[in-house]
């Protein structure tokens, strides 16, 4: 795995140890990246099931102004800061190690708001849909903003999920992106 393109171009980046994660591939990084916009300007980002950190990282390469880190594994904790840290990203970037729906309630209290989103759980344990609802009325997204999911082929996510539209859906062997808008 690598940074794809941006400031931090070509740096390399460690997988999270251990069988538990599943990176996103550098082709499917290329093509999401190329669907979203390949370069951004000072955007806050949210990296969900963040593992490596490989999404977040990829958008700060290519301007996002911070990203929001957060899984639920020490390990995979351990890998985003070593990242981070590798990329020099550090001062641009927040590590949290926290529940998914417990993190985004304290992000709610904190009053964050992004204008992109990763989305990528575990597949045995997708609750994309719910997430998305709980993204709609917690006040986190920006008008306009983007939330990206990445899930298994077989599952299912509606073209309308609250206030979320889906812009974009792209197959890749047995991954899905499926790429929504928030119209607030």
């Amino acid at each position: 795995m690598r940074v794809i393109a941006g400031s931090k171009k070509g740096h390399a980046l460690k997988a999270v140890p251990g069988k538990s994660t599943r990176p996103t591939t550098d082709k499917i990084k290329e093509s999401l990246f190329s669907i979203i916009g390949p370069f951004f300007d000072g955007e806050k980002v949210l990296d969900l099931f963040a593992g490596s950190g490989g999404l977040g990282i990829e958008s700060l390469s290519r301007g996002a102004g911070e990203a929001v880190f957060i899984d639920q594994a020490s390990v995979a904790i351990k890998t985003i800061k070593d990242n981070l840290a590798a990329c020099h990203l550090e001062d641009q970037a927040s590590v949290y190690r926290n529940d998914a729906m417990r993190a985004l309630k304290i992000l709610q209290k904190n009053e964050a708001i992004f204008d992109l989103i990763f989305l990528d759980p575990p597949y045995k344990k997708q609750q994309l849909e719910k997430i998305l609802l709980f993204l709609d009325g917690a006040g986190l997204v920006a008008d306009g903003a983007r939330v990206v999911c990445e899930y298994e082929k077989g599952d299912f996510l509606p073209d309308v999920c609250g206030r979320f539209k889906k812009i974009k859906e792209a197959h890749y062997g047995i991954t899905v992106l499926s790429i929504f808008e928030f119209e607030g």
